[in-house]
């Protein structure tokens, strides 16, 4: 298997489009608590989640948000090892 297929074996997606607050915000924490520790989450969702960003520094998180041409949005999170927890 390439590294390329590694990397995408290891990537969950989410897809919280279309749902209301504050659903897309538990889907999200629900699944960032079945997460692996080599596994990433890809969230595409319908706005910016602000609020979720703090969550996740909070807990050692780290993301990258695209805006896609679509007008939704791609987060991809990913646990920093040894990341101090507040």
């Amino acid at each position: 298997m390439s590294s390329l297929q590694e990397a995408a074996a290891n990537v969950r997606l989410l897809d919280v489009g279309g749902l209301e607050p504050p659903e897309p915000m538990v889907r999200i924490l629900d699944a960032l608590d079945q997460l692996g520790p080599d596994e990433r989450l890809r969230v595409l969702i319908d706005r910016d989640p602000l609020p979720l960003y703090q969550i996740l520094r909070r807990y050692g998180y780290a993301h990258r948000t695209t805006a896609q041409a679509d007008f939704r949005y791609e987060v991809l999170i990913w646990l920093v090892p040894d990341a101090p927890a507040a």
